[in-house]
């Protein structure tokens, strides 16, 4: 254990994180996340007996999102449901997040589930939970840390 590391990063996660670029995504999953078949050759790390805000928590205690970009957060649009509609613990994650600092609402994006797919191919890495509540995906876009620049 660390001093002021968020004891659910695991070395492993801590290493992706560390390696992950500007830009890199990292994906946070549910269990019944197509995990395996879509991470090819990218890091795929389980976190059992978590569930998807708890970890996208941790995650984001030392990730920074990309303010580059207008919706840096990513999540799996619910199948067969109006467009807007959200799942509880989406609505809590989004909300949690805003609550933190450091997405607002309008930065969250939701992504039609064969379109995820796709984006997930091209993700850096992939955390798979043991979340129950089916469509519980989400896509964090790194950042970058620094000072202001100088002129």
């Amino acid at each position: 254990m660390l001093k002021g590391i968020d004891p659910l990063l695991t070395p492993d996660l801590l290493k992706v994180l560390a390696e992950m670029g500007h830009g890199d995504e990292i994906v946070i999953a549910d269990a019944n996340f197509t995990a395996a078949s879509l991470a090819g050759s990218k890091p795929l790390l389980h976190l059992a007996g978590v569930g998807v805000a708890r970890t996208v928590e941790a995650v984001m205690s030392l990730l920074p999102l990309d303010q580059d970009v207008a919706q840096p957060v990513g999540y799996m649009q619910v199948s067969h449901q109006p467009d807007g509609w959200r799942s509880a613990l989406q609505r809590h994650v989004i909300q949690q997040l805003s609550d933190a600092g450091h997405a607002l609402e309008t930065q969250c994006e939701a992504i039609e589930r064969f379109a995820f797919y796709e984006r997930v191919k091209q993700a850096y890495a992939i955390v798979l939970t043991t979340e129950l509540q089916p469509y519980g995906n989400f896509i964090l876009k790194k950042g970058v840390i620094c000072e202001p620049l100088a002129g």
